[in-house]
């Protein structure tokens, strides 16, 4: 299981799915609110994927993409522009249409024992936004009805992969049962992969990859537990060789209380699919 080699004629999928709820504007020990950074995160990943798709030749269709926000009342295409027509795009129209391209700063190591700074283009995808309740379920239920056409549509692929991003308990009501059902559906390589993420909360101290709901404090790290997926095998050979992280069989797909580092961390790992063609 998890096997199935990735090509343009079975290409896989990935599921971004983001809290955009008012909480998320509250700031982080960075200095940046949660709702900028995960979208900075969000877009950095996305660029990362392009890049992995790119031949002589142009993008390749290795991935489909969607990324899902919700907030207020309801869950929603967090893409806009030319992306906002439907969920699931291929990696090659997400990367010709982004909403901008920004100038950012960044600092590097100058190898005299000081840094230099320099700018850099960055691809903007999702905005940064933050307003109303957290609905969780809403999220979830729209991730299992386009997981489930997708994966219909592509019986013999490497299953989807769902990263969901979120700073608090759902506000209407208990998703474990759409998680439940969403992680059910995948292909003949394997079930749906789901991955939480739990960004900074100064209340709850920071846990990453459990094994069990014994390591976990409260009611709401139980829920993310029971919704997330253990690792395949590749992935935590990947985890290892490139993170130094162990991870062992019944490792869970989830961090609580996320740092910047640790987040990229895990969506890196994430993110990874198996042999592309």
């Amino acid at each position: 299981m998890y096997t199935a080699e990735i090509s343009r004629s079975h290409p896989t999928a990935y599921v971004f799915m983001v809290d955009q709820s008012g909480s998320m504007e509250e700031k982080m020990t960075t200095g940046s609110t949660k709702a900028q950074f995960v979208a900075d995160v969000i877009n950095r990943t996305l660029r990362d994927l392009v890049v992995r798709c790119t031949r002589e030749e142009g993008v390749r269709d290795y991935f489909d993409v969607a990324v899902i926000g919700y907030n207020g009342s309801a869950a929603a295409n967090a893409l806009h522009g030319k992306l906002s027509g439907q969920l699931f795009h291929p990696i090659s129209f997400i990367a010709d249409n982004t909403l901008r391209v920004e100038d950012r700063k960044r600092t590097a190591d100058d190898g005299a024992g000081g840094v230099t700074t320099h700018n850099v283009k960055f691809p903007v995808w999702v905005d940064a936004t933050a307003a109303g309740g957290t609905p969780m379920q809403q999220g979830v239920a729209m991730c299992a009805q386009i997981v489930a056409d997708w994966s219909d549509a592509h019986p013999a692929s490497f299953p989807a992969t769902v990263l969901h991003i979120t700073d608090g308990a759902s506000t209407d009501g208990d998703p474990e049962h759409n998680a439940e059902v969403l992680k059910s559906l995948g292909t003949s390589d394997g079930g749906t992969l789901v991955y939480n993420i739990h960004v900074t909360d100064k209340n709850v101290s920071p846990l990453r990859y459990p094994s069990s709901e014994r390591e976990l404090p409260d009611a709401y790290s139980k829920l993310l537990f029971r919704m997330s997926s253990t690792f395949p095998d590749h992935l935590r050979s990947y985890a290892l060789n490139a993170h130094g992280i162990s991870l062992g069989e019944d490792a869970r797909a989830m961090v609580l209380n996320a740092d910047a580092e640790e987040l990229v961390k895990f969506i890196d790992i994430g993110s990874r699919p198996t042999a592309m063609r």
